[in-house]
């Protein structure tokens, strides 16, 4: 077992499935709707509880029926929401739509997340105790920020996964070990549209990179170190909205069981091939053992 912290988001999806997004101004008819729990912190928590790991969730959920789903959703695969608190409001959510190829477009209102903006007695805590603090961007920068900081102090491995991307502070960047982009994030954060390009330049600000590049599989780079990459296993995507958050929670167990990097990357990347042949977030994140097979 390894101890994995969630300091993140927890959002209700409300999928459409349509042929193609619609433009601006434009109206298309969904073939399907969906509720599906998700939240890039939440879905993280997920990947890694199934994956293997002993996972914590530190965030916030509203006061309604969403609010209940979430938090019953991560306690059933095996996540202590013992620091999820409930708030007053609504909880978050994610408007997506998903096309024919799998792709999505997202708009989220974060709700009960934009409460979280500090830790609060007990965070610190449990964050201390673990293996790997696993860090988004769909918190308020303060709350990040804050968790980063918190990990820094005590030792522990914090994994920063960069989205929704956004300019990133000198003392966040600087308490983060592991920085998990997906290639459009490198290249807003670095201006540079080439994986190996951005990944050098990110390690001017971070010790490790690792870039996933969807089908194409993922990229790791480290100072003084070779660049690594890894393909993925060839299939046919249904539904990609889950795949990032998938590969981060299988590769912070991978790497807390004391895998290297090249069979942690593999082994994640298993575990997001398995995710975008299902619809959903968090109901399409495989198993350990479906990972390993």
């Amino acid at each position: 077992m390894t101890g994995i912290v969630v300091l993140g988001s927890t959002n209700m999806d409300l999928v459409a499935y349509a042929a193609r997004a619609p433009k601006l101004g434009e109206t298309v008819t969904g073939r399907k709707f969906r509720t599906v729990p998700g939240g890039k912190g939440a879905n993280q928590a997920v990947a890694a509880a199934r994956a293997g790991g002993e996972v914590a969730m530190i965030g916030a959920v509203g006061e309604d029926e969403f609010g209940e789903r979430l938090r019953h959703t991560l306690e059933a695969s095996g996540v202590d929401t013992d620091l999820l608190r409930t708030v007053e409001g609504p909880s978050g959510t994610a408007h997506v739509v998903v096309d024919d190829e799998g792709s999505n477009a997202i708009v989220v209102v974060p709700g009960a997340n934009g409460t979280v903006t500090h830790l609060v007695p007990g965070d610190e805590t449990v964050i201390a105790a673990a293996d790997t603090l696993l860090l988004q961007l769909e918190l308020p920068l303060s709350a990040v920020r804050a968790g980063a900081g918190a990990a820094r102090r005590h030792g522990v491995r914090t994994v920063l996964t960069p989205a929704p991307a956004q300019p990133l502070p000198p003392d966040l960047l600087a308490s983060v070990d592991l920085l998990v982009p997906n290639e459009h994030e490198a290249a807003t954060l670095t201006g540079i549209a080439d994986a190996h390009g951005a990944a050098e330049a990110l390690l001017r600000q971070v010790p490790e990179v690792v870039i996933t590049l969807g089908a194409a599989g993922s990229l790791y780079a480290a100072r003084g170190g070779r660049t690594l990459a890894v393909s993925a296993p060839a299939v046919e995507a249904v539904d990609t909205s889950a795949a990032g958050d998938t590969f981060v929670g299988a590769l912070a167990v991978a790497l807390g069981e004391g895998r290297p990097m090249p069979d942690a990357m593999r082994w994640a990347s298993a575990a997001a091939a398995l995710c975008v042949q299902r619809p959903g977030a968090s109901t399409s994140m495989p198993y350990r053992t479906e990972i390993e097979a």
